[in-house]
């Protein structure tokens, strides 16, 4: 059964979600997982691959958008609208930055979500939150500090 992690952050901006997913990404690929970031749109997805490239100026974690060329070769892929192709001997992760549950999110071993303190992030993760624990799914939360 997929395991669901909600990271809840003090921060208020929109900007700050992003910049820890893309923290959290580094970790969940590090421990040899392959990582979808959902984004909600397209926007949100091309933002996302722009922050991997910066995030951290020492360090790069490949990745690749969905529908592009490379996303074959990569562990890390960032998509909108479908998920990426089951891998038949590696974990599958998923990091959802889309206000709701894609309806493929079984797929993954594992899924992580991520709140702040932003109105329409907190009113939509509380929903996904009751969906999760309606349904039986095991659910986890991580209050991180400022």
């Amino acid at each position: 059964m997929t395991q669901i992690d909600f990271y809840i952050l003090p921060d208020t901006t929109l900007e700050a979600r992003l910049d820890f997913a893309c923290r959290l990404a580094e970790t969940i690929a590090g421990k040899g997982y392959f990582l979808h970031l959902h984004a909600e749109d397209e926007a949100m997805a091309r933002d996302l691959d722009e922050r991997l490239w910066t995030f951290r100026p020492d360090a790069y974690l490949p990745h690749a958008l969905l529908d592009g060329d490379l996303a074959d070769s990569v562990a890390v892929t960032i998509g909108w609208e479908h998920p990426p192709e089951p891998l038949a001997d590696t974990p599958m992760a998923m990091l959802n930055l889309a206000p709701d549950i894609p309806e493929w999110f079984s797929r993954f071993a594992r899924v992580a979500e991520i709140i702040n303190q932003h109105q329409q992030v907190l009113v939509a993760k509380r929903e996904c939150w009751q969906t999760y624990k309606q349904r039986g799914y095991p659910v986890k939360a991580h209050q991180l500090r400022g």
